[in-house]
C-alpha cells in the first residue's frame, strides 16, 4: 500500500469508533461507508486511495471532521476558504437558513476538501463578507462597499440566499421593485389586453401603439385647423345642414378618429382583468372624456333644425365648451411617451406641495388686494375700485408675469406692488425645489435602470432557483430587461 494511503489509514483510525457508532442499525449509509472503508483498506495504488478516501470522506464529512465540542446546539467550527481566504464560523450560525447553499448539508458536502478539512469556495473573496454577515446577523443583506452591484448580485444566486435576500438587496440599492402586473385569465383577452394596453410585451403591440399615436396626432391637428379663419363658419353664411355637415372633411376625419377611440376602449374594457379599476385608471377616464365631446356634438347636430334660431346661440356656447374637451385628448400620449409618464409622477408625489404653493399664492392674492385697494381708494382714476377688482392684478403680480393692464397710481400703492413682486418671488421659490427635486429623482429612476439590467437579470435567476411560489402566478407578469416574462 502507498504512503498516502498509509497517511489516510491513519487520520481515520482516530475516528472510526466514532463513525461506526453513528452509524445506526438499517440505516442505509452505513452500508455504503463501510463498504468504501473496506475498499479504502484494499486499495494498492495512490490515485485509487484518493478516489475512495474523497467519496467517504463526502458521505461522513460532518461525522469525521468537524470538532465534536458542542455538537448538540451545533456549536462546532466550521472553516470556510473563498479563493484562498479563510472564514470560520459555527455550524448553528449556518443552520438558521437550511435552504442555502451553506446552511444545508447536503448541498455543501460538495465543496468539502477533505484534505485541509474545509470547504473550498472559488468564488469572489470580497463579496463573502456580505454573505457571512447575512448568517450572522439572522437575514440582513449588505453590500460590501468594494463590491460591484452586479458581481455581488451573482454571489447571493451562487449561495441561494433566495429571493428574499435579492429583493432586499435590491431595495437597499436603490431598484425599483418590480410590481406584479394583473392580466385576463382567459387566454384571448390575455393576448389581447397586453396588445392594447403593453406597446413593450411584443412587435404587434409596438405596431397597434404607434396606429394609435399617429391617429392622437391627426385628432389633434384636426381641431386646431378648424379654428383657423378660413374654415370657420361666418355669421352671414346660412346655417348648415345635417347633410353639409356630416360631408366636411373635418367631420369625416373626426369620426375616423373616433370610431378607432372607440375600438380601442371598447376592446380594453372587455378584456380587462378588472371592471372597477379599469374606471379607477385616470388613463381610462381620459379616453373616455375625450370621445364624448362626439357624440354629443353629433346628437345636437341631429336634433337641432335650421329654424330654432331662439336658442341657436345658446346651444353653440354650450356646444364650444363641449367641444373644447376635445383637447385632453393630447393627455392620451401619455400612455406611450416616458416623459408625460414622469411628469405625472412628479405632480402626484409632489401635491403637498402644490397645495402649499396654491394655499401661499391665496394668502398673498388677498393681503395684497386688499392693500392695494385701501392705498388706491382716495385716487378717482385708479382702477382698483373694489378688492375682487384686485385679485388679477395680485396673481400676475405674485407670478412676476407683469401684464401691465392694472397698475397702481399712487406712492403707496406702489409700495405695496414692490412689496407684492417681492413676496411673490419668496412664495413660488420656496415648494418649488422640492418639485424639481421630485422630478430628478423620477428621471433618474428611469434612465439608471438601463444601467442596471444586468441585475434585474440576477433577480430573476434568483426567483427561478428559490422556487418561491408568490411569484408563480399564471396570471401576472414581472417586466425585466425590457422583456415580459409570464409566471
Amino acid at each position: 500500500m502507498c504512503r498516502t494511503a498509509l497517511l489516510y489509514l491513519g487520520q481515520v483510525a482516530v475516528v472510526n469508533e466514532n463513525l461506526f457508532s453513528n452509524c445506526r442499525r438499517g440505516h442505509p449509509r452505513c452500508a455504503s461507508i463501510i463498504t468504501n472503508w473496506q475498499k479504502l483498506l484494499n486499495s494498492e495504488t495512490q490515485m485509487q486511495s484518493e478516489t475512495i478516501f474523497s467519496q467517504l470522506a463526502k458521505e461522513c464529512c460532518e461525522d469525521l471532521f468537524v470538532d465534536k465540542t458542542g455538537l448538540d446546539d451545533g456549536g462546532q467550527k466550521v472553516i470556510i476558504n473563498i479563493a484562498g481566504l479563510r472564514f470560520e464560523t459555527q455550524l448553528k450560525t449556518l443552520n438558521q437558513f437550511p435552504e442555502t447553499l451553506l446552511g444545508d448539508p447536503r448541498k455543501r458536502v460538495d465543496y468539502f476538501d477533505p484534505m485541509r478539512n474545509l470547504y473550498f469556495f472559488d468564488r469572489n473573496r470580497p463579496s463573502f463578507d456580505g454573505i457571512l454577515y447575512y448568517y450572522q446577523s439572522g437575514g440582513k443583506i449588505r453590500r460590501p462597499a468594494n463590491v460591484p452591484l452586479d458581481v455581488f448580485a451573482d454571489e447571493i444566486v451562487f449561495y441561494e440566499l433566495g429571493s428574499d435576500a435579492m429583493e432586499q438587496f435590491r431595495e437597499d440599492e436603490g431598484f425599483i421593485k418590480e410590481m406584479e402586473i394583473p392580466l385576463p385569465t382567459n387566454e384571448m383577452y390575455h393576448q389581447f389586453w397586453l396588445l392594447f394596453e403593453y406597446p413593450e410585451s411584443s412587435n404587434a403591440a409596438r405596431g397597434m401603439a404607434l396606429v394609435s399615436v399617429f391617429v392622437i396626432v391627426i385628432s389633434i391637428i384636426i381641431f386646431c385647423l378648424e379654428t383657423l379663419p378660413e374654415f370657420r363658419e361666418n355669421s352671414l353664411d346660412p346655417p348648415k345642414t345635417i347633410t353639409s355637415t356630416f360631408s366636411d372633411p373635418f367631420f369625416i376625419i373626426e369620426t375616423a378618429c373616433i370610431v378607432w377611440f372607440f375600438f380601442e376602449l371598447a376592446v380594453r374594457f372587455v378584456v380587462c382583468p378588472s371592471k372597477s379599476d379599469f374606471f379607477h385608471n385616470l388613463m381610462n377616464i381620459i379616453d373616455i372624456v375625450s370621445i364624448i365631446p362626439y357624440f354629443v356634438t353629433l346628437v345636437t347636430e341631429l336634433v337641432t333644425t335650421p329654424d330654432q334660431n331662439s336658442s341657436q346661440a345658446m346651444s353653440l356656447a354650450i356646444l364650444r365648451i363641449i367641444r373644447l374637451v376635445r383637447v385632453f385628448r393630447i393627455f392620451k400620449l401619455s400612455r406611450h411617451s416616458k416623459g408625460l409618464q414622469i411628469l405625472g409622477q412628479t405632480l402626484k408625489a409632489s401635491m403637498q406641495e402644490l397645495g402649499l404653493l396654491i394655499f401661499f399664492l391665496f394668502i398673498g392674492v388677498i393681503l395684497f388686494s386688499s392693500a392695494i385697494y385701501f392705498a388706491e381708494v382716495d385716487e378717482p382714476s385708479t382702477q382698483f375700485i373694489s378688492i375682487p377688482d384686485g385679485f388679477w392684478w395680485a396673481v400676475v403680480t405674485m407670478t412676476t408675469v407683469g401684464y401691465g393692464d392694472m397698475c397702481p397710481i399712487t406712492m403707496g400703492g406702489k409700495m405695496v406692488g414692490t412689496l407684492c413682486a417681492i413676496a411673490g418671488v419668496l412664495t413660488i421659490a420656496l415648494p418649488v425645489p422640492v418639485i424639481v427635486s421630485n422630478f430628478n429623482y423620477f428621471y433618474h429612476r428611469e434612465t439608471e435602470q438601463e444601467d442596471k439590467q444586468p441585475m434585474a437579470d440576477t433577480a430573476e435567476l434568483a426567483r427561478k432557483a428559490s422556487g418561491d411560489s408568490k411569484h408563480g402566478s399564471s396570471t401576472s407578469l414581472n417586466k425585466t430587461n425590457g422583456t415580459w416574462q409570464r409566471n
